[in-house]
């Protein structure tokens, strides 16, 4: 695999050029942070783009015609080009190309970048429009952090402390299609007890979420402090059962079950001028 290495204070982090994806972040001590892509699920931390979520039938609707899309859209699975590789950052892009077109006709250039300092990593996402027409577009982050973080631990002794009290309704999905109907938040106050059973239907989506950081946290208040701005809404989900825990901020979310619309009037996407950039900055922090 085509992979940067990242130091910087005794901290590590790996990432690939197959999707631009974050593969490792690990302390000094060598502790890994980042899910390592078992058999529950073969992915670390996948860039979403040009969708989040699902399309219904996995098509896009564009001008009477219907381009294909799996779900999450197919910046996870593309190769990237190095942009800028040194000791502590890096910075890849993927453009529109014959084969991007197939499924999504829009020009486009997303640059992902990373910048890593101790204990902290800065990822930023930035897609431009390099076309003449409003560009139609979703951007979101997957990453999949070890549950529990430090493996003497169990699963339950993990909690999430949002920076704000969270009290909307949350939203499900339905064959990975959003349901209409909310559902009461299983967040207490500020505070989401982490067990398997929160994912026993998929995903929870906070697609109102008041905060913008979560710590991700044992009972001593090791983890994780995940900060991020310009994306919106907000994906938890795990496999139950399964050694991980995703926490994923999104601009975007899966198509409605009844929505059959063409794709520019799908709810949850940022509709880019022509010339223009929207960007999205996430944070990792040790703690």
């Amino acid at each position: 695999m085509d992979e940067h290495e990242l130091s910087a204070g005794g901290t590590r982090a790996r990432i690939r050029a197959q999707g631009a994806e974050l593969v490792s972040f690990a302390d000094a001590a060598g502790l890994e942070h980042i899910w390592g892509a078992g058999p529950a699920w073969p992915r670390h931390a996948p860039a979403l783009f040009p969708i989040v979520g699902r399309l219904k039938d996995d098509a896009l609707l564009h001008e009477g015609e219907r381009f294909p899309m799996t779900q999450h859209g197919f910046a996870r699975d593309s190769l990237f080009e190095w942009v800028e590789r040194a000791p502590n950052a890096c910075r890849l892009a993927l453009s529109d190309s014959a084969t991007t077109r197939a499924q999504y006709p829009f020009a486009f250039r997303l640059e992902i970048s990373y910048r890593l300092s101790a204990r902290t990593l800065i990822q930023r996402f930035d897609v431009r429009n390099v076309g003449e027409a409003v560009l139609p577009a979703s951007i979101g982050a997957h990453p999949a952090f070890n549950w529990p973080l430090r493996p003497e631990l169990a699963k339950e002794d993990y909690a999430l402390f949002f920076a704000k009290e969270e009290t909307a309704p949350v939203r499900r999905l339905e064959g990975g299609l959003l349901l209409r109907e909310t559902f009461p938040t299983p967040v207490e106050g500020r505070v989401l007890r982490l067990r398997d059973e929160l994912f026993a239907d998929d995903a929870l989506i906070l697609d109102h979420v008041a905060s913008r950081s979560v710590k991700y946290v044992a009972p001593d208040g090791s983890g994780l402090d995940i900060a991020w701005d310009g994306l919106p809404e907000l994906g938890l989900w795990s496999k139950p059962g399964a050694n991980f825990l995703c926490v994923e901020p999104w601009g975007g979310y899966a198509s409605p079950v009844d929505f059959e619309g063409p794709f520019e009037e799908k709810p949850g996407l940022s509709l880019i001028p022509p010339g223009a950039t929207r960007s999205a900055v996430i944070r990792m922090q040790m703690i």
